[in-house]
């Protein structure tokens, strides 16, 4: 059953006008996945790992064409990463922040949703001295009704920390469904996506402005997701969707609008637009790279994932992965 719908009336700001070094997406290599998944990582060997909507944690040897299940979770793995050592820290949307050694199989619960009241652990990133910064997206609506919190425009999302002797603190909080994480490659700040705001929130980790948080990018034009860092200290960023009108008009006008397409079948609600479109970012928050484009097979990018010179694409709406090469 859908949680009730409390909106909060909200003018989202305009499409920058900044001048994006805009290109058209090169063409993809579709993936093939047994189910539908949401990011991807890159290990030390060059395989790539996935979660899927069934608790699976897969890793692809495309060099030898191998696919194996390396863990049930148990929940829903989204987001994941892989620590110095090449173990998987998994943000599971149900179960919180899971550590999975690919070696024994062996499933670590580092941060149980229920006992910290995590409503949906997102997306992570882990600094060089093992702290793990991770998002919960909402403490108002699960994996299975993500949309609402977007339409709600409540803030409930969250920014936390883990510190390498388990520690567990909150950092940002009143976000509008916190998704990616990452980090400046010299670890000065901590990036987080505001899908719900259009905008990337950077939070100071050194410096004067240690603790402080601001805007690193804003009025963007699409629905920031997952984020990752390159080995270029760029930060990628997957935009799922372009903006839509309607829900930029529903939220200016009365509440009692947005419950009643809240309480429409989910089959008849507005869907997200089939372009796709990923963005590179440096730490000053200007626009590196801009590729947007199409695919017959392939929408709504949620995960990407830079590794030499090829873009590892995830979708939590396609039973597939892509591959693009970078120019």
């Amino acid at each position: 059953m859908k949680p009730p719908m409390n909106p909060v009336v909200w003018a989202p700001p305009p499409v920058s006008e900044r001048p994006p070094p805009r290109t058209p997406l090169p063409s993809l290599q579709r993936i093939a996945l047994p189910a539908r998944g949401e990011d991807v990582v890159v290990d030390h060997e060059g395989r790539l790992i996935t979660g899927l909507e069934d608790g699976r944690v897969l890793r692809l040897d495309r060099k030898r064409g191998s696919c194996e299940t390396l863990v049930h979770t148990g929940g829903r793995p989204i987001g994941i990463e892989i620590d110095d050592d090449g173990r998987l820290i998994v943000c599971d949307a149900k179960r919180g922040l899971l550590r999975i050694d690919p070696q024994d199989r062996r499933i670590e619960v580092l941060v149980d949703a229920g006992e910290h009241k995590i409503g949906l652990c997102n997306n992570a990133a882990i600094a060089k001295d093992g702290t793990i910064y991770f998002s919960d997206s909402s403490r108002r609506f699960s994996l299975d009704h993500w949309r609402g919190d977007i339409l709600e425009h409540s803030g409930t999302g969250r920014l936390l920390k883990r510190t390498p002797w388990g520690k567990v603190e909150m950092v940002l909080e009143n976000l509008q469904f916190a998704n990616g994480v990452a980090l400046a490659a010299d670890e000065s700040f901590v990036a987080v996506a505001e899908t719900g705001a259009y905008r990337v929130t950077r939070l100071w980790l050194r410096g004067d402005k240690r603790g402080q948080s601001d805007v690193l990018i804003d009025q963007l034009p699409g629905f920031p997701d997952n984020m990752s860092s390159d080995a270029n200290g760029l930060i990628w960023v997957a935009l799922a969707s372009r903006r839509n009108r309607l829900l930029d008009f529903l939220h200016r006008a009365p509440p009692f609008l947005r419950r009643i397409l809240w309480a429409l079948p989910a089959a008849i609600q507005p869907k997200p637009h089939r372009d796709m479109r990923v963005l590179a970012i440096d730490a000053q928050g200007q626009i590196v790279r801009d590729l947007l484009g199409r695919s017959h097979d392939f929408h709504m990018v949620t995960g990407l994932r830079a590794h030499g010179d090829k873009l590892y694409l995830a979708s939590i709406e396609e039973p597939a992965l892509a591959e693009l090469t970078l120019a």
